[in-house]
């Protein structure tokens, strides 16, 4: 084989994300794709680079009726591996911190949630639970910035915001099929960056007037 075919078969193979992104849609396929997504958020919230998001489009595409169901297993696995961020950052970081730092997020992206969590608190992880920010760095960052006290906020935010996404990708796709797909890659995230924008500027205003 010449230099050159070789270079253009390399260039070709898709990277590890792309692959992890078909092996996830693969599973839309499968009788245990309700199970599969569950555990795809739930790592998702923990390490796993591809969004839930994928699977679960692929999912309610295939079984529009189950529309709600997927978007409520997707919540509970992504809720709970929040949880279990949670507890990485707030009982184990010293175990931990080498493997995440700098193999899943760098130590300046780190540092740099971490001075948020004083001023936002509930806001930075609702945000982060509803728009394409990383996920994983919020919940793990969460544990080491913020007390065990705060846990019950934290959850209730990543209830709330993980629910609001999941159940807008399945509420639509039951509603339009499978032709609002290519709106939802194209806009969504941009959608839920205003909504956020919009929402928390409200809260600000509110209480700024009271």
């Amino acid at each position: 084989m010449s230099e050159v075919q070789t270079t253009e078969k390399q260039e070709k193979k898709p990277g590890i994300v792309r692959r992890l992104y078909n092996w996830m849609l693969s599973w839309a396929e499968s009788p245990w794709g309700g199970l599969a997504l569950f555990i795809f958020a739930m790592c998702e919230s923990i390490f796993f680079p591809v969004p839930p998001d994928v699977l679960l489009m692929a999912l309610c595409i295939g079984m529009p009726k189950k529309s709600f169901k997927y978007a409520l297993l997707c919540t509970a696995g992504s809720v709970f591996g929040a949880m279990i961020g949670f507890g990485l950052g707030a009982f184990a970081w010293d175990l931990v911190d080498s493997w995440f730092i700098p193999t899943i997020f760098s130590e300046e992206a780190f540092n740099n949630v971490a001075d948020l969590y004083a001023k936002w608190n509930f806001w930075l992880v609702f945000t982060a639970g509803f728009t394409p920010l990383p996920y994983k760095l919020i919940t793990i960052s969460a544990g080491v910035c913020l007390g065990v006290g705060d846990f019950g906020i934290f959850v209730l935010a990543s209830l709330i915001s993980r629910g609001l996404r999941f159940f807008l990708v399945a509420s639509l796709i039951w509603k339009f099929g499978a032709p609002i797909k290519q709106f939802i890659d194209k806009y969504f995230n941009l959608c839920a960056i205003a909504f956020t924008v919009l929402l928390v500027g409200g809260f600000l205003l509110l209480g700024g007037a009271l």
